[in-house]
Formats: C-alpha cells, structure tokens, sequence
C-alpha cells in the first residue's frame, strides 16, 4: 500500500490528518510522503520482546530534528508514520509496537514448546520454503475417534468376562463406575487446563509442567512415559494371547512336559513372541510413523466392529442362544479341550463303553472302579448352556461376586453335587483359577481400560480449535466408552453362565475367546478383531512414548536425558524409541497381562492425579492469566479427581503405589537438585508466593516469643574495585551459624548514581550470589547503589526485608588499616552503622580477623570457644556459641564462659549463680569468674592514651591542611571565585565531593580576612601537638581496655574463637577515632574475635 500526499514547505499539518489526507490547508500539489506498510513476520515466539527493530526499507534508525515534515525531510522518504509514537522512539527497541506484535503472533505456530523445527523453516531461503498446512482437523477425527481408540483396548475383550464373573454385576459397576469417574474428573481439569491459552503437542507433560513446574513435570512426564511404554507390553501381550490361546495354538514353541507346566511353558511362549513382536513393531515405527497413522482408522474400524458384533450377539441370545456347551461334573467345571463327550460312558455297537472322561478319572479303558477318583465316582456328569441368553433370567446369579483363590476350582452355585475330596493329581481335568482374585486386583487389572483421555490434547497442533474440541470430544469419547463398558458389564452379566464368566481363557468352552462366544455371527469376528486392534494400540504407544521421551529431554530439565532429544534427520526419535523398546521388553519379560496392568495403572493414576492437582492449585490461587475458556470446572472436582487417583492407586495395589511416587519423588529431587532454571510461570511458584504472604502476614501479628528468637543475619560485605568480594570468610561464618535455617540477606553497597551504575549492581548481585553458592549460604541478596556508602548501609538496615521477616542481626566487617590510612571513610562509616544498628535496636556482630576464620572444609577436632561475659545485654553471647557449634567445624569445640568480679564482688557464688543459670538453660560449658583488682593506671596506659591523642590531633591538622591545598589550588585555577567555605570537622568530609569548575561567587575583605585567619591557626595547631595532655576520660577507658585485654590474652590466647561485648560508640562524635583505638587495644594478640552488641532484648531463656 503506498499513499501520496502532496505538503507545502511553508506549513505542516498534524501526521495523522496528513495520512487521511482530510481537510488540511497546507495539503497541495509539491512533494511526494511515501508510507510503507510493516511486512514483517515472526522467526519465532521467544524472541518476540527481544528484536530491537524490524528491518525494512523504511525502517531506519530515523531522528526527528523538527516537529514537522520539511521538504528535504520528505524528500528521504523518512518514516513518518512513527512519528506519532516519537513519545515511545527510545523503548520500542524493548516494548515493541502493537502493529508489530500483532504481525508476529498471527504468524505463530502450534510447534512443540523446544522444538525448532519452525525456526529452522523461517530461517530457509523463501524459494525453498513449503507453505505449511494449516491445521484442520475437528472435534469428531482429531479428538473423539482417537480417545475412542486409545480408551477401547486388550482389557475389554480378554478380561472384562472374566472380571464380571470374579466381582459380580454389582461390583463391576462399582470398579467401572470409579474409573470413569476418575477419567471423567481429570478430563474436567485436563479441559481447564487445555482451554487456558495454546497448548503445545505435547498432552499431559506440557499440561503439567507448564502449571506445577520443571521438577513435577519432570517426575509425573516421566511416570506418563513409563506408563505408555508399559502400555505398548500390555497391548503385545495381549495380542500374543490372542495369537497363541485362540488363533493358532499349534504355533506355541514350548510345550508342557507335565499337567503342571502349562501356565510356565504359556509364559515363556509369550516372552519369546513378545520379543519378536516388539521388535518387529519397534522397526515398524523406526522405517516411517505414517504407515502407523494411515492404519488407525483400519485398527478403530476393528474396534468399532467387534463391540457391534457383541451387542448384535446379545441381542440375538434373546431368542436364539448359541450352543456352547459346558460339561460339569457334580458342580465342578470340566476342561473341554481334553474329551469330546461329556458322559462317564457311551454306548458303541450296543456295548456300553467307557468314555474318554472315564478313560482320565479312572486310568483305564474299562469300567473297573479301583483306581477311579472318587469325587468321580459319586458325582453325576451333566451339560449345562455357556450361554443361556438374555431372557434366561441367569443375571440374578450373576449379581453377587465370587472371588476364588490361585487354583481353586470354578464352581456352579446350587448345582447338585456330593463334596468328597478328589485326587489331586486330577486337578489339571478342571477349570482352575490360574491367580488370587478380590476387589482391589480386579480394580488394577481394569484401569488401563479407561486410560487414553490424554489422545486428543496430544493432537492439540493439528486441530482446527483446539480449545473447543479437546473438552467437547474428549467427555463425548469417555461417555461414549463408559456407556459401552457398562452396558457391556450387564449383557456379560445377564447372557453368559457364571462359571463361563469366571473361565478367563475358555477352557470350558473348548479354549473359545469367552467374549467371542457371545458375539455375532462368529466367534473370530471378535478374536480377529481384537487381535489387529491391541496391534494397533502397540503401535501408537511405542509412536507416542519415544516423543514424550524426546519432548521432556529437549526441555533440559533432566540432564542424563539430552541425548534422547536427538534423532533423524526428520526430527524421528531414534534413541528414545530404543530406550522404549527396552523397558517395553522389560514388561514382556514379566510375560503376564494381569501383572503388568497394575504397573501401568499406577503411572496412569500418577499422572491424572497431578493434572488434578495442578487444575485445583491455578483455580485456588486465582492467577491472573488463568482464564479457561471451559467454564464447567471447580476446584473441589479437581480435590475429588485426586481422592480418587490417590485411592485406586492404594485400593489396586498398594506396593506398586509406594514403589511409583517413589520414583517420582526421586525424579522430583533430582530435578530440584540439579536446579531446573526454568521459570514456566508455574502454579507452585503461585502456591509459594500465596503460603509466604499467608506466613508474612502471620508473623506480622507480633515479634517472636523468645524461644522462637534465632538470629536473622543482615551481612554487610564490601566489595573491591572489580566487584569481588573483599571477604568471603564473613559468608563462612554466616553459613556456619544459621546452618541453612533462618533468614539471611547479604547486602553491599555501590557508590554512584543509580540510573549510572545499574548494570555494575547487577553484576555484583550475580558476583554475590556466585559465592553465595560456593559458601553454601542460602538467602538472598540485596544490593543498593547510593551517592554515600553510609545512606546504603543505613538504607539496607532499614528496608531490608519483608514484614515479618526481617533481620535482627548486622554482620559487620572490622575496616582493617584504619590507623594507617589518611582518608576517615572507612572507620567513620563503620561507627555510623554501629549506631544505626543501635538506634534500630538490632543486635551486631562484628568479626575481627575474619580472614583467619576456618572454612567449611576444615574440622576443629579440639579447643574452646571463649565467652567474656562482661555486661548483659540479652544472652547473645550465650546463644551464639550454641549455633556455632552446631556445625561440623566447630562442633568438637568445648565451651568456657568466663565473667569479670570486681572487688566487692563474691567470685564465689557469682560463679555457682553462673553454672545454675547455664544449667538452667541447658548449656554445657565451663565457668570462670576472673577477679580484676583496681590497680593504679600505669605508665604505659598514660602513655598510650597521650599517643592516640597526639596521633588524632595530627591527623585532624593533615586532613586541614590537605583542604588548604585544594582550596588554594581552585583560587589560582580561577581568580575571581571562591570555594564554598564548608565546616572543617563536619561529617561530610568523608564524602568529599568533587568542586565545580565555576562558582560565580563576589570576593569581599571579610571573607579573605577569615581565610587567613584559618591558616595561621592551622600551622599553630601543630605547636600544640607536643604540650598536649591527655583527657582523663579518655585515660580511663584506656585503662579498662588494657587491663581486660592483658586478661583475656592471659586466658584465652589459644582458645579457637573469643567472643566478647563490644562497648558502645560514645555520644559525643568527637571521641570517634579514639573509640575505635580502644576496640584494637581491647582485642590486640587475639587471632580471632568476635565482638557482640545486643539488640537490646533478651533472646535467651530458661523457660521450655
């Protein structure tokens, strides 16, 4: 589209009459504006917030030097269309424009989330590139038929007879009705969960991890994979039985060699066709998966066809019954393969003869009785029908269970019969039940009848609207299957006699598929049926499980799997398909149907049960992009589906249960360990934030009882020039002393301006987060950039935290060197935070000689941690050594306390009162009570305090006299200016600011007259350095720190860490640097010391 409008030199209208060229006065015949339209398409939807421009012709870096178009302006053909957003020019590099956003996602596809199939297409010359197929399947092909298919499998025709007999009528509907209720609650979330937004192919995984998070969508998608693998040996399996039992038993390898052998020999049968088999159908889906799709249809239309001819059979029953005779002796069930007559004798040539049947209970061909069995003897041999019908009224028989244990034989209820015990060695002549069956095993065994809801949301990509179609034919296709299995369920129940019921492979109906003696017009519509559709369903799993496996490795959220990402050239998954293919033989190996349904129900189970929960956590937490556009959900039916998952799983087999949350809980760990850096926007991040705000704003309800008091450290760490930290020992100590257990923030502080030193802040929070692994501290990191390093300190103390949780401790490093360096910044911003934890009441602790602190590597086997219990303030120096010790480096250690008696003091009972009160509080430590005798103040404590002062003195002139220099220098710099005349001794010159090159200022007599003045007294001063005389209060607390510091030496020189009261800075600034002189007297030939100041609140207590 190309619009021309025509604009005079002399004047300009507002763009936006321009470009509808409407009434404007200044619009006539001249130039020529061209406008292009945007043209550009997505590359791929992760990058749609990061192109920083869209190129095209008239997409330049355009910039406005006039507010209207000129004519040489006009005449580059400038874009004049971003003219209106110039408000926006400097961030549409971050926040695009709408028209472009737009034109990116009408251009998105439904790939899988990791796949780059797409981008990789893009990227391809245009000549090349395919145009690709809209999506266009609807709800009837693309969703219902296929869960018809997955959902309808080998349990209906090989085992729902056989339960029906086993649990009754009544109890079938209770086990049927459960598992569709469970099917039917997780499809009502899976729609919830499909409906809120696009949902990649990738079924439950992408479901699930896209809601609860990496690690729960890693441990339930793997769970889902070993259950669809685990499916495709159930669907072999039973395709084997098939083939083997029904179609061609003849082609069985392994032949019983006794009457005891044949359930052995039939599984080894099925190992070795089992093999085969996948190994056949793993080459199958290897060479192309169309050829599998092509044939769904046929393997449905098997399906469809064999539950036809089961309702056509029973209607037929209703008048017309088929033969299939069963021969009972007394109320015993006889195997049918064995005889042709059921009669004891039969007449040939008029001669009564014995029969076959005589022939295998007597062990002889004529009518002698000595070696008979006697159940045989005394009991009557007699026909009854397999198949009575519909009309016969056998469904009152039918409605009560009959659970039997491994070998017991089937029996007819009320039949006439005498109980005397048989011959054991006659058994194999009976229908026995081949294992131990109840509610709970029949429960296991038919749940993976109703799996397969999840076919329709793994065709999410090829469907036309998948937020319609997935719910609407999904609940179709689960009404659908449950309406058949309970219809099933009765027909089964009301056309077929009991103990044929209970016969699983129909060796009294002469090894007839059961279900297939029912069905219409013959038995092998079903057998042959049933045989092509379990193939089928083999092969769409080992097609569905190795994608599954390839989706979940290209996530990267479990490493050891990223080679299953790769495959053919195609985008096949090769290596996932061979690692399916072994655990498939794994399931082929335990080679019986009824001990692998079980295996794959509890990873089924496992899966919705989590589709559940995750449709329940988004509904309950109410985030803000949880829009379903099916609206028929409720988290309290998500709480139900989960009840039910949680219960089938315990009630079906409760070792299984245990066995699959455990590898789903280890696979859950792993993921977590590993540390998944995937933010999906997940719902347990939501539940986390709900239950931290629900936990802040309990704690808010008042401060911790003291019994509950632990420190919640606030570390101060410095960092150098490269934004490294200067000492890591303090990140040490504090992982030492919360153990991970607590609250810890680790903050520091940039000089500079913010908007200036933003990215340096980012970099020193990752430096700080760096070593806050390797020191294996958890907490968090705040870091703040101001003008003053003292507001960042003082900033930090006072909004660090959140409510609640905030700390109650600093950390502070000691600022080594202070003696020896000029500038004053680094000890008068240690005493301001000093008194800024003060003034919070916070407690502090202040680590001197950091650096020779032990790592978390070394192991202090012997030694003492050292308490001077001076002054009380709160038991900090109590509770302190107790946290350290309890981490392996400092575990070994033995605790002293030692306290100060003056001489009015007892030191005897000040030290039983002591070991009451530590016993009180249930610490075990030495106690020592050290007399300190009032002594005069020596020479040498004069002496020392006269040369702090001295030193304090000359300092404070050097300091003048360097602010001399510079004042003078910017005098010469500019004659007619003068500095800004600022107090000598006032706090900010530690900050000292750099001088502006011009300041306009008017120079009077006055002004000079006081510069002069201030510099005869500045040379004065430096007379007075040699009469000085020390300040008696200064002598004195000199005096104190000498003589506690000779104590301690004395006591504790070889003890592992010193703790001790640290004094309080003193009120009045002008003592600050001769306090921090009395802190090194107080601490001097200590390795390492720790000083402690209390919050001001006791956090100790002798109470349980």
């Amino acid at each position: 589209m190309r619009k021309t409008v025509r604009i005079a030199q002399d004047g300009a209208c507002p763009g936006d009459f321009m470009l509808r060229n409407v009434n404007c006065p200044h619009v006539m015949l001249g130039q020529e504006f061209p406008r292009v339209a945007f043209q550009g398409h997505l590359h791929s939807l992760p990058k749609l917030m990061e192109e920083a421009s869209f190129s095209h012709a008239s997409h330049g870096n355009h910039k406005e030097n006039s507010p209207f178009l000129n004519s040489s302006e006009a005449g580059k053909g400038g874009d004049y269309y971003d003219r209106n957003l110039a408000l926006f020019e400097e961030e549409l590099d971050i926040r695009p424009k709408v028209s472009s956003l737009l034109g990116k996602l009408v251009n998105y596809t439904n790939l899988t989330q990791g796949v780059k199939e797409h981008e990789e297409a893009e990227s391809t010359d245009g000549s090349k590139k395919k145009v690709s197929k809209s999506p266009s399947m609807g709800t009837l092909m693309g969703v219902y038929l296929p869960c018809m298919q997955n959902i309808f499998g080998v349990i209906l025709f090989l085992r729902l007879t056989w339960m029906v007999g086993m649990a009754g009528v009544l109890q079938s509907f209770l086990i049927v009705l459960l598992c569709c209720c469970c099917t039917m609650l997780t499809t009502i979330s899976m729609s919830a969960i499909a409906t809120n937004g696009v949902v990649p192919a990738g079924g439950s995984y992408f479901m699930i991890s896209r809601s609860l998070g990496p690690e729960f969508g890693g441990a339930v998608g793997l769970c889902f994979y070993l259950g669809t693998t685990f499916a495709g040996a159930m669907y072999i399996l039973g395709a084997i039985e098939i083939l083997l039992t029904y179609i061609v038993p003849q082609a069985a390898i392994f032949h019983p060699s006794g009457a005891h052998d044949a359930s052995s020999t039939m599984l080894n049968n099925m190992r070795v066709y089992g093999t085969v088999f996948l190994i056949l159908m793993a080459v199958v889906v290897f060479v192309g998966v169309k050829y599998v799709n092509k044939f769904a249809s046929l393997f449905l239309a098997c399906v469809v066809i064999s539950i036809l001819s089961i309702y056509a059979g029973a209607i037929k029953s209703i008048f017309d019954p088929p033969a299939f005779p069963i021969c009972m002796l007394g109320n015993r069930t006889l195997s049918r393969d064995q005889f042709d007559v059921c009669a004891k004798t039969i007449v040939k040539d008029n001669i009564t003869v014995a029969s076959k049947l005589w022939e295998l209970f007597c062990h002889s061909t004529n009518l002698t009785t000595e070696n008979c069995d006697e159940y045989f003897l005394m009991n009557n041999v007699s026909e009854i029908a397999g198949i009575p019908g519909a009309a016969s009224g056998i469904l009152k028989d039918n409605l009560w269970s009959n659970y039997l244990e491994k070998g017991e034989i089937l029996e007819k209820a009320h039949h006439p019969s005498v109980d005397v015990a048989g011959q054991k060695n006659n058994l194999h002549l009976y229908v026995l039940s081949d294992i131990a069956t109840s509610f709970m095993v029949l429960v296991g065994i038919f749940f993976p009848s109703v799996t397969g809801i999840m076919a329709g949301s793994n065709r999410s990509g090829d469907l036309k609207d998948a937020q319609k179609s997935i719910p609407v034919g999904t609940i179709l296709a689960i009404v659908t299957t449950s309406l058949v299995y309970f219809s099933c369920v009765l027909l089964f129940g009301a056309c077929i006699e009991g103990v044929v019921l209970r016969d699983k492979y129909g060796d009294a109906v002469n090894r007839n598929l059961v279900v297939g003696t029912l069905s219409w017009p013959s038995p092998w519509v079903i057998v042959i049926g049933s045989f092509f559709s379990t193939c089928g369903a083999g092969l769409q799993s080992l097609t569905g499980a190795p994608r599954l496996l390839q989706a979940i490795a290209k996530d990267n959220i479990i490493p050891f799997l990223w080679v299953f990402g790769h495959g053919k050239a195609n985008g096949e998954p090769t290596w996932a398909l061979l690692l399916t293919a072994l655990i498939a033989e794994l399931g082929i190996l335990i080679a019986s149907l009824d001990m692998v349904a079980p295996i794959l129900s509890m990873f089924f189970l496992m899966c919705y049960l989590f589709v559940n929960l995750a449709c329940a956590v988004q509904t309950l937490l109410r985030t803000p992009n949880w829009r379903p556009r099916f609206k028929y959900y409720h988290w309290a039916l998500s709480f139900l589906g989960m009840s039910i998952c949680l219960a089938l799983m315990f009630i079906s087999s409760w070792y299984y249960a245990l066995v699959a949350m455990l590898i789903a809980g280890m696979i859950y760990k792993y993921i977590e360990y590993q540390g998944a850096e995937k933010e999906w926007g997940d719902g347990i991040r939501g539940l986390s934030l709900s239950a931290a705000r629900y936990a802040l704003l309990r704690l808010e309800e008042g401060p911790p009882h003291t019994k509950n008091w632990r420190p919640q450290l606030l570390v101060l760490l410095k960092l150098d020039e490269d934004l490294h930290v200067k000492y890591p020992r303090l990140l040490t100590f504090a992982s030492q002393l919360k153990a991970g257990k607590g609250l810890t923030i680790i903050g520091s502080v940039i000089q500079g301006n913010f908007l200036e030193t933003y990215g340096e802040a980012q970099a020193a929070e990752q430096t700080i987060k760096n070593m806050m692994d390797i020191e294996k501290v958890k907490g968090f990191c705040q870091v703040v950039v101001a003008n003053k390093v003292r507001e960042g300190i003082a900033h930090l103390i006072q909004s660090c935290g959140l409510g609640g949780m905030k700390h109650n401790t600093v950390v502070l490093g000691w600022p080594y060197g202070w003696r020896q360096s000029e500038d004053p910044r680094s000890w008068k911003t240690f005493i301001g935070t000093v008194r800024c934890t003060t003034a919070a009441h916070l407690a502090l602790l202040v680590p001197k000689n950091v650096s020779f602190y032990p790592s978390n590597h070394e192991r202090y086997n012997e030694g003492n941690i050292d308490v001077w219990w001076i002054v009380h303030d709160g038991g900090m120096l109590m509770l302190l050594p107790f946290l350290l010790k309890q981490h392996k480096v400092w575990r070994k250690c033995k605790m002293r306390i030692f306290t100060v008696a003056q001489m009015d003091d007892n030191s005897i009972q000040m030290k039983k009162d002591l070991a009451t009160f530590l016993y009180q509080l249930r610490i075990e430590a030495e106690v020592e009570v050290v007399e300190m005798h009032n002594s005069d103040i020596s020479a040498y404590t004069y002496e020392r305090t006269l040369m702090m002062e001295q030193r304090s003195q000359m300092l404070r002139q050097m300091r003048l006299t360097k602010t001399e220099r510079e004042r003078e220098a910017q005098l010469v710099k500019d004659r007619h200016s003068v500095a800004r005349l600022e107090s000598l001794y006032s706090d900010e010159e530690d900050e000292t600011e750099p001088v502006p090159e011009n300041i306009q200022m008017t120079w009077t007599k006055e002004k000079c007259d006081a510069e002069k003045r201030n510099r005869g007294s500045a040379v004065g001063s430096f007379r007075d350095l040699i009469s000085i005389k020390p300040n008696q209060s200064n002598v004195r607390r000199m005096h104190t720190a000498v003589k506690l510091n000779e104590v301690i030496v004395n006591r504790s020189h070889d003890a592992r860490l010193v703790l001790l009261n640290m004094p309080g800075p003193p009120k009045n600034t002008d003592g600050d640097e001769n306090y921090m002189e009395f802190l090194e007297v107080l601490t001097e030939g200590l390795e390492r010391v720790l000083l402690v100041r209390g919050g001001g609140r006791e956090v100790i207590t002798i109470y349980s």
